[in-house]
């Protein structure tokens, strides 16, 4: 992204450069709604926006940063939507529910451009998928929400040896939820959020059984499942058909 950090005061207006920024991103979510992404180019969104291409470039090296800031946009708006929640319950189904609720509250503006945008975002390949290097802040930030959420879980207690693995599954857990979001219909995304209660209900019943040592294993061996075989989770092993290209 840009290396332009200039901005308000703390506590200030938002810089004439964080209105710019904005303009344009607003501008690029609308814009690849309507046309979808691929057709999308750099020169239509300044355009639209009332930049220059050059402007526009200063703040976003291509469209793929633009996803990216917005993929930290979402993650900053919903670490600061769950602050309630979290200081208010200390049940960890309370807890997981609201936070992913809170995500559902959040996303609720971008759903169509979530269902033009998912074919791009569900590419193994792409840069712009969740589960991506380009994506690991994001990630990372989400990922820290659930470690909020079993953290503040008075009355559940997690083995030491899973605290750094159930989160990590938490966040997968919500992955299935956004992939049934965007293909849910309903008026509100009324099933979404039954679907967020009843899989936050779910899910603390598996993490409160995973106090029994007999159980850990399991959890364990989940985990190393998704992180060998997800694209983009570290341990994906390389494509031998793409190595022998290469030689």
């Amino acid at each position: 992204m840009s290396a332009n950090n200039d901005g308000p005061g703390e506590g200030g207006p938002p810089s004439k450069s964080e209105h710019t920024r904005a303009l344009i991103l607003e501008t690029a979510m609308r814009l690849f709604q309507e046309r979808g992404y691929e057709k999308t180019t750099m020169r239509a969104i300044a355009k639209e926006a009332g930049v220059s291409v050059g402007n526009a470039y200063y703040y976003f090296a291509g469209k793929e940063h633009l996803i990216q800031f917005f993929y930290d946009r979402i993650a900053a708006e919903h670490q600061e939507a769950v602050r309630e929640v979290l200081g208010r319950e200390t049940d960890l189904e309370a807890r997981l529910a609201g936070v992913l609720k809170a995500w559902l509250d959040i996303a609720t503006p971008y759903h169509e451009f979530a269902v033009q945008f998912f074919k791009t975002a569900a590419d193994p390949d792409s840069p712009l998928s969740p589960f991506s290097p380009e994506s690991e802040h994001a990630r990372m930030e989400a990922i820290s929400v659930h470690r909020q959420v079993l953290a503040g879980a008075t009355k559940t207690k997690v083995p030491e040896e899973l605290r750094d693995v159930l989160p990590e599954l938490m966040w997968l857990s919500q992955m299935g939820l956004v992939l049934y979001w965007i293909f849910d219909r309903t008026e509100g995304r009324e099933r979404s959020y039954r679907l967020a209660e009843r899989g936050a209900r779910l899910t603390a019943r598996g993490v409160a059984l995973s106090r029994f040592r007999v159980l850990r294993p399991l959890v364990r061996e989940v985990h190393e499942l998704f992180t060998d075989f997800l694209p983009g989770m570290t341990k994906a092993l390389p494509d031998p058909a793409v190595k022998g290209r290469g030689e």
